[in-house]
């Protein structure tokens, strides 16, 4: 069973069909239990950083995602999710993140031309191997929306780059944490193979 963590953070419902579409039980929840039992652990989200870490200390969840990234069980965090993980946000000066990651996230810097947010698809490179990518080849296209991006504190757990204004890390992957910035959800074929990968993973 993969639990998809509710804390009221968008593209909750997205993440669960897919999983759905690839045959896969998924339940939407905030239950400390249903989580820490969990064969697979999601953290989904849309919005501002420190809206969503008072939201996850409001539910009680911080110290829920902690255990669950200390015991093994393979989590991937999406988006906003994968932001969360990391130290600290400029989007929310004087906000702590879940720190279980080293690095922080920045806001995309403005350029002649250069929308933001980034709403699109986008190519993703591979600095380093990675699970989430088996059978995905390189240059592939996901579909990305943010206004902040990642930059890690340790280049070895970066396992996607995409270039837009700057070089974004766009996923990780560390033991058995995982994230995207980009949304497997929304990236057709390609998105699926991601997930599949991730509820494949023992």
């Amino acid at each position: 069973m993969v639990a998809i963590i509710d804390y009221d953070a968008g593209n909750i419902k997205s993440v669960e069909k897919a999983l759905q579409a690839l045959g896969e039980n998924a339940v939407i929840t905030r239950d400390k239990a249903c989580i820490l039992e969990a064969d697979k652990v999601i953290l989904p989200g849309v919005g501002a950083f420190g809206d969503a870490m008072q939201k996850l200390e409001d539910y009680g969840l911080t110290d829920v995602i902690r255990e669950v990234a200390e015991k093994g069980t393979p989590f991937l965090g999406i988006c906003l999710g994968l932001q969360l993980l990391f130290e600290r946000s400029e989007e929310s000066e004087g906000v702590d993140g879940l720190g279980i990651l080293p690095g922080e996230i920045l806001r995309i810097p403005e350029a002649p031309g250069l929308k933001i947010p980034h709403i699109g698809w986008n190519s993703l490179s591979y600095p380093n191997p990675g699970r989430l990518f088996t059978g995905v080849k390189e240059n592939s296209y996901v579909y990305f929306v943010h206004s902040y991006y990642l930059r890690s504190s340790d280049p070895s757990i970066v396992t996607a780059e995409t270039e837009y204004g700057t070089r974004i890390h766009a996923s990780v992957e560390k033991d058995n944490i995982f994230a995207c910035q980009f949304h497997p959800e929304k990236s057709s074929a390609v998105g699926l193979t991601i997930l599949k990968n991730f509820i494949s993973l023992t």
